[in-house]
């Protein structure tokens, strides 16, 4: 299933939403914790762009999927919120990261799931800009380190910069 998985993230990039399936989320605070037991909370829709998956470690097209988000973490960590959540027990979790060698952000949810965000198929991703508005949600396995992708978050980084400025 894996491997399976893998061809799909090969061949398919996420798309963007049409318009008129691009839902506006209320600007909130994600209250999260992360594995070690540390509350945190995200901020969505409050001028940052965020990446937000909700997957599991026993999940295939998951794990499938997973170096795509690493290498997109890697080029834009610094510059987006990037959030993968789960409801696994946190040594699990770390057990997973350090076997397949990941170095991603990983949090458990510390509230109910915000309308807008409850798909409870996996993995569920989604690229919200810095207004809150989902510009991509996509189920199953993808390519999140596409052209395509990494074109829409230049596009959307250069529109925080100026609106900075």
């Amino acid at each position: 299933m894996v491997a399976l998985g893998k061809v799909k993230v090969w061949m398919f990039s996420p798309s963007l939403e049409s318009q008129e399936n691009q839902i506006q989320l209320p600007s909130f605070e994600y209250e999260v914790t992360d594995l070690t037991g540390n509350a945190t909370t995200i901020g969505v829709g409050k001028n940052k762009v965020v990446f937000l998956s909700y997957w599991a470690t026993w999940c295939p097209p998951c794990i499938a999927e997973m170096p795509s988000i690493q290498k997109l973490y890697e080029n834009y960590g610094q510059q987006i919120d990037l959030v993968l959540i789960t409801k696994e027990n946190p040594e699990t979790v770390s057990d997973f990261l350090t076997k397949e060698n990941l170095d991603l952000p990983v949090y458990n949810p510390a509230m109910k799931t915000p309308q807008g965000l409850n798909d409870e198929r996996l993995p569920t991703s989604y690229l919200i800009d810095g207004n809150g508005k989902i510009l991509i949600k996509e189920t199953g396995a993808s390519d999140w380190n596409s052209e395509k992708v990494r074109q829409l978050l230049d596009q959307l980084l250069q529109k925080q910069i100026a609106q900075i400025r």
